[in-house]
């Protein structure tokens, strides 16, 4: 399975003008599809940060979705970063253009029709709300910062491209909440449960209450994790720490 990442393009969220309407609502179309988001990035307009990003997250093969930095204005370098990436020429993308001008007619020229150059080979995204394109160049899908624009785009690539990475995967997550201990108790055990099982990833989630109280699960192949929470139980049990299960999450 591919490591899926974003970015998500703009001083502006840096600076806090903007709040990001972006991590939450990716994290939420993958889940549906049996997907998980592997890392993400906040960058700001800095165009030799964008493209060293760019560029390293190409070579790898991951699956990227990048919010913002797609306009005509000058603070908008995302474009020329892919391209600068991916070793190619900027060029104007002919089917981009037709879609400019039966959206905005003259007034495409001479500015909106800037939003028409694309990496050269890249592909459109279509936009569905006034159908100025988002661009893929090697798997990095380019959209707009604006939510209702980027979500639905989003999505069309998500159900176009990658239908057979949906539910493919044999991965469970499974915890338990144990009170009476902190992460400190768990430590040791935590440890020796990694050291058994190590195609697993453990997490550990202290909660702020009047007692002592962590979750502690287990996520990975589904083989695994039934056997490793069975042992995490055992052992927390064997500390003398009392637990119950968290339902899973529909």
């Amino acid at each position: 399975m591919k490591s899926i990442g974003i970015y998500i393009i703009g001083d502006e969220i840096l600076s806090g003008k903007r709040q990001d309407a972006h991590f939450a609502k990716v994290i939420s179309l993958l889940s549906a599809r049996g997907l998980s988001l592997s890392w993400a990035h906040f960058l700001g307009d800095i165009p030799e940060h964008i493209t060293a990003h760019l560029r390293a997250s190409m070579a790898r093969g991951d699956i990227v979705f990048s919010f913002g930095g797609i306009g005509a204005t000058p603070d908008d370098h995302t474009r020329q970063c892919a391209a600068a990436a991916a070793g190619v020429p900027i060029e104007r993308h002919a089917e981009a253009v037709a879609n400019i001008e039966a959206q905005y007619g003259e007034t495409a020229y001479p500015k909106r029709v800037l939003m028409a150059d694309f990496p050269q080979g890249s592909a459109l995204i279509p936009n569905p709300v006034n159908r100025v394109a988002g661009f893929s160049l090697n798997e990095h899908y380019f959209v707009p910062g604006f939510p209702e624009m980027a979500h639905p785009m989003v999505e069309w690539v998500l159900e176009t491209y990658y239908p057979a990475l949906f539910h493919s995967r044999d991965y469970l997550e499974q915890s338990i909440v144990v009170t009476e201990a902190g992460e400190s108790d768990l430590i040791d055990l935590m440890n020796s449960l990694l050291s058994a099982y190590p195609t697993l990833k453990l997490f550990s989630l202290p909660r702020t209450n009047q007692r002592r109280t962590t979750e502690v699960g287990l996520k990975g192949p589904s083989e695994a994790v039934y056997a490793g929470m069975q042992a995490l139980k055992q052992g927390v049990s064997a500390l003398g720490y009392p637990w119950v299960e968290v339902p899973p999450q529909a």
